[in-house]
């Protein structure tokens, strides 16, 4: 029993690890180029069928299909109902292993576990390039996740052996309902419904069970494997437990309604029909690997055209909550696209909410600093990857917009609008930054002295000022405000030099921690480029938005930046 219970807390211990390491570096290392391959390839949804489908072929575990999916989702890199028809054709891939088992053992996917982790670690820690360490941690966390798994299977493997097990699969299989029941039970203690499935055929080659038994514990098994998602998606985003709640809903409505085939006895017949010949014991395994690929297909079949119906459950069944940061684009209409003087001014709205999403990162950060409560900057690093996402989603809409016919004053206001989505992004980069200060001010137990703490204050209360007269400016294309935003910038950059001036001070007079000194220091010009950015953002305003006057403070931001 002890080496149970270290095995299963020990093994859902590298599960939620793998899982976490994987998702970070997916996110640092996809960039644009996984994300848009990932966009395409799941553009169409047959197209996300066969691509969750082949996947899960080749790596024969739909468990980690639907764990690499919810990290995709929670990274930011795949839509609710783009991960929904992978997570469609995940069910139908996995349906090849019953093929595989009705003549070899069931391929064991933990196996390779050790040799990713080792591959991993060798290509993070040797390599040079950025993306190459980032590669290296993608596969290192998926090596251990495929490890956890392997330890919590093996935790349950003794189930697997025990004639008490076999009884409990024959007494229950005889009802339908009692029968799923226990398939979906046993799937979610084992793990792996490719476990389930296979102890199924083999109780029925030997006899133990008929085959018409064997269906509902078939059925059982495809909502028992559905807990591994579930299980993934714990600490994740909203739209990553949606995800997860996808293919909980999936395969639970699709039992029930095939259920009722199952009773009056239509299943059976068309597996029959399906499969020429007489039913034995020699070839039962195989009528229960079809029965599986039937139903998940079909299932498939029929979801396929209510795709965007199973979308509306799953944002029903997992509500947003009121401090929930909506990842996505909410008002980038692709229809609109043929329309361009609608389609900018979508464009402008969802920068607009863009700005809104950053200021509020940065506040929170700011406001965690001052505080020195870690709990509070827990929504932070989800709000800044909502930013980086936007950045992507606009820039593309912006792109596909030129491509249309345009007239002078919209073609001038294109890179404007990419330049505010730029400068945008950087503000969102700098609430990360503030974070890592506020963490090292809370862990070093670092603190300041009440002038450095008033001094930052004011510096921040005159930043905070700026960051809504410029969300207002953007929203209304109000110049005057635009203006206002302007002397701001000019008291901010005076904040800059005499807090800087007052730290030097302190420092000479003994009253100020050196390292405490540093971080007051980087707060400052954190501050100040949040305010070059938010500036940069008022002047395209005051600008009207033309190309002409921007191209002037472009070139003087590149300048800044060499210098």
């Amino acid at each position: 029993m002890q080496g149970f219970i270290f095995s299963l807390i020990g093994g859902l211990g590298l599960f939620f690890f793998g899982m976490q390491v994987m998702s970070e570096g997916l996110k640092k290392i996809a960039g644009e180029r996984l994300k848009n391959i990932l966009y395409i390839v799941t553009k169409l949804p047959i197209i996300g069928v066969l691509v969750g489908t082949f996947v899960t072929f080749l790596i024969q575990s739909s468990s980690a299909t639907t764990v690499m999916v919810v990290g995709f989702v929670n990274a930011g890199l795949l839509t609710l109902k783009q991960a929904i028809t992978v997570i469609m054709g995940a069910n139908i891939g996995t349906t090849i292993t019953a093929w595989i088992v009705s003549s070899m053992a069931v391929f064991k996917i933990s196996h390779y576990a050790l040799p990713l982790i080792g591959i991993g670690f060798f290509i993070s820690f040797l390599g040079r390039a950025k993306n190459t360490k980032f590669l290296g941690q993608v596969i290192m966390g998926f090596g251990i996740l495929f490890l956890g798994l392997g330890f919590m299977k093996e935790a349950f493997d003794p189930f697997k052996e025990s004639q008490r097990v076999k009884d409990i699969f024959v007494t229950f299989s005889r009802d339908p309902i009692l029968g799923v029941l226990v398939g979906m039970i046993f799937t979610m203690l084992l793990q792996s419904s490719s476990a389930t499935i296979a102890i199924v055929q083999v109780l029925a080659f030997n006899g133990i069970i008929s085959f018409p038994a064997a269906i509902p514990l078939v059925l059982g098994d495809n909502i028992g494997t559905t807990i591994t998602a579930q299980l993934a998606a714990v600490g994740t985003n909203i739209n990553a437990k949606r995800a997860a709640m996808a293919h909980t809903l999936f395969n639970l409505i699709g039992v029930s309604y095939m259920l009722v085939f199952v009773y009056n006895g239509w299943f059976v017949k068309a597996i029959d029909f399906i499969i020429p010949g007489e039913l034995t014991l020699k070839n039962v395994m195989f009528y229960i690997a079809v029965s599986h690929s039937f139903f998940n297909i079909i299932n498939t079949l029929i979801f396929l055209p209510f795709i965007g119906v199973l979308e509306k459950a799953c944002l029903w069944v997992v509500p947003k909550k009121k401090d929930a940061v909506e990842i996505g684009p909410r008002y980038l209409e692709k229809h609109l696209l043929n329309t361009p003087p609608i389609a900018l001014e979508q464009a402008r709205k969802e920068t607009v909410r863009m700005l809104q999403l950053a200021c509020k990162s940065v506040s929170t950060a700011v406001n965690g600093f001052f505080e020195g409560n870690l709990n509070s900057l827990k929504s932070v690093p989800e709000m800044e990857q909502t930013v980086d996402n936007l950045q992507s989603e606009i820039t593309q809409y912006l792109i596909e917009i030129s491509q249309r016919n345009l007239s002078q004053v919209e073609s001038e206001e294109l890179p404007v609008l990419i330049h505010n989505v730029n400068d945008i992004e950087r503000i969102g980069d700098h609430s990360e930054n503030i974070i890592e200060l506020a963490e090292r001010k809370i862990e070093n137990k670092l603190s300041l002295t009440d002038d450095a703490t008033r001094e930052l204050m004011l510096m921040w209360n005159e930043l905070h000022n700026m960051m809504i007269k410029t969300e207002l400016a953007l929203e209304k294309n109000d110049v005057n405000t635009a203006r206002d935003v302007l002397g701001h910038e000019g008291r901010i950059n005076v904040f800059q030099t005499e807090l800087k001036k007052s730290h030097v001070n302190r420092l000479n007079d003994g009253k100020c921690n050196l390292k405490a000194g540093i971080m007051f220091i980087d707060l400052v010009d954190n501050l100040e480029k949040v305010g070059d950015h938010l500036s940069n953002i008022a002047q395209s305003v005051i600008g009207e938005m033309r190309w002409k006057i921007y191209g002037k403070l472009e070139r003087k931001e590149t300048v800044e930046k060499r210098m």
